[in-house]
């Protein structure tokens, strides 16, 4: 297991982006839009993990009620696992509450799975099942800024 990236939910990635640009020395690897999940998001790689900036693409998306609730911010912790439906029955049967009991698609199309923050210390935690494409290599670029 090992960290994948932080999600941090931002207002702008039109202002945001240009932040992390002069922090981390680098344009972003890769920007897209994962229209299910109403986000844009911008990838910096670092290291091993990456921070993903996450705009909300439309007024009713996760991350604008999260913007609207707390503030911009971190908004999300993913780690990366093995056999993600196995871990999903794993720690559902030990108490963690679920937001998603069945994988789904995230960005780059990855297979994700959220917990509730209710039951992991008040921190959205994602789980991404880790390939040899996560474990290997950094995003590839898919749209230019």
């Amino acid at each position: 297991m090992k960290i994948h990236h932080l999600g941090i939910a931002v207002e702008s990635l039109e202002k945001a982006v240009p932040v992390f640009e002069l922090l981390l020395g680098c344009p972003p690897d890769m920007t897209e839009e994962v229209e299910d999940q109403k986000v844009r998001v911008a990838v910096f790689q670092v290291g091993e993990s990456r921070i993903e900036l996450l705009e909300a693409s439309s007024a009713d998306s996760p991350i604008a009620r999260f913007i609207g609730k707390r503030g911009p911010g971190i908004h999300h912790l993913t780690l990366t696992v093995g056999n993600l439906q196995k871990t999903l029955g794993d720690l559902e049967q030990r108490g963690i509450k679920l937001i998603d009991s069945t994988p789904r698609l995230g960005a780059g199309g990855e297979s994700i799975a959220f917990l509730h923050p209710s039951s992991t210390a008040s921190v959205l935690v994602e789980l991404l099942e880790e390939s040899d494409s996560t474990q290997e290599s950094p995003p590839q670029e898919r749209e230019s800024k």
